[in-house]
């Protein structure tokens, strides 16, 4: 049964029509070109009685939210994450709701791995438990399936392209696992500045199992050769971590494959990370990284100094592996010398002091990782004046408990 949004009876919210509204965008999702997936979804949401669908995707900065285009979908001008119910509901991955003089206005994470792609905006009269379990599926099917059609199409990316990029960002973006994953034990954030111009900066992480496996790399230079360096270490660490070996032998394959593809002065720093989520043992291999810091409480505890090898590429020795036992709720932060040596002409550079310092000001409410590495990210360019003359990465990653 069709009933439309504003005739006199009221759409059918049981929960076979749930079903049947999820069956017909399942039905043929997979057939979905992709500039058909939001249409579907505005039109699946317009039989619950919605209206004014918009579906927002987070721009590369990560400072909007950008209106993805398409037929029964609304337009408009991209929404600030910062200060609007629509960010709000995408920092939360939590549904937001507000009342207007004709309805409500209702915002839903589009949730893909744990974190939202985006924000599903409707209006619809009223609103009630129907209608919010119809609307969680509804979106929850949608972000998966435009998850999928995002490697066929460059629709999305174009959406969420605020500025020109250089052909080494566009390398490094293509590189990129999301840039969160939100699970039951553990969860990981991770933000790469400056956004669009972004050349030897990486991370890549893997949750195989009980076990998540990280790095963090910094390629030296600046531009393409950065990039292309970027992305053999990167390229060589999946490798080695897919055949299972261990952290310290990571490091060496790593190291050769650095090493045969650029000239003897080429090097890459990385930080290579082990957690167990289910006990809560760290395990980290450091080759000329800035140290990570834990983070328990809100506070930094310490910072994680061990043994260090060369960088990748100078055939440093086997590196030792250093270990620490994790608390519930503790965070590990890891980052890039851009991020603390940052300096504006003739004054000092950032420096980690002034990086604890910024930690420990930011807002101590329960909130994510992703929200937090966002907003960790975002302060301390504002107090570097907005400089970037380096690329500027940090990871966060929370061990929420076994």
């Amino acid at each position: 049964m069709t009933v439309g949004p504003h005739e006199d009876r009221d759409p059918d919210r049981s929960e076979g029509f749930g079903e049947m509204l999820l069956g017909g965008l399942l039905d043929h999702s997979h057939a979905l070109a992709p500039d058909r997936v939001g249409p579907a979804l505005a039109a699946a949401v317009a039989r619950l009685g919605g209206r004014e669908a918009r579906i927002l995707l987070q721009d590369y900065g990560q400072e909007r939210l950008v209106p993805l285009a398409g037929d029964g979908l609304a337009g408009g001008e991209p929404v600030s994450i910062d200060g609007s119910a629509a960010g709000r509901c995408f920092l939360t991955s939590r549904p937001v709701e507000v009342p207007l003089a004709g309805g409500v206005r209702v915002h839903v994470p589009l949730l893909d791995g744990g974190d939202p792609a985006g924000v599903l905006a409707v209006t619809l009269d009223a609103v009630d438990d129907d209608v919010r379990r119809i609307l969680r599926r509804l979106t929850a099917v949608a972000a998966d399936v435009l998850q999928t059609k995002n490697g066929y199409t460059d629709l999305f990316f174009r959406t969420r392209r605020g500025e020109p990029m250089s052909v080494a960002a566009e390398i490094q973006w293509s590189l990129l696992p999301p840039l969160a994953m939100t699970m039951p034990r553990v969860a990981v954030a991770g933000v790469l500045e400056p956004a669009y111009d972004v050349g030897g900066d990486s991370f890549d992480y893997a949750l195989n199992g009980d076990v998540l496996h990280l790095a963090v790399i910094d390629a030296m230079g600046h531009g393409l050769d950065a990039a292309t360096m970027a992305t053999v270490a990167i390229g060589a660490y999946r490798h080695a971590r897919r055949t299972s070996v261990e952290l310290s032998e990571i490091y060496l394959f790593m190291d050769r494959a650095v090493a045969q593809q650029f000239a003897p002065d080429h090097f890459v720093t990385a930080q290579m990370l082990r957690l167990d989520t289910d006990t809560g043992r760290l395990q980290w291999v450091n080759a000329g990284h800035p140290a990570p810091m834990l983070i328990r409480d809100h506070r930094v505890v310490r910072r994680l100094d061990s043994p260090t090898t060369l960088p990748v590429g100078f055939g440093g020795d086997q590196p030792q592996v250093s270990e620490v036992t994790l608390l519930p709720g503790d965070r590990i932060l890891c980052f890039t010398d851009g991020l603390v040596e940052e300096h504006e002409s003739g004054q000092e550079e950032f420096g980690e002091g002034r990086l604890i310092d910024w930690v420990h000001r930011l807002d101590p409410a329960d909130r994510g990782v992703r929200a937090v590495a966002r907003d960790l990210s975002h302060t301390l360019r504002r107090a570097r004046g907005g400089a970037t003359t380096d690329d500027a990465t940090l990871v966060l990653v929370e061990w929420v408990g076994g």
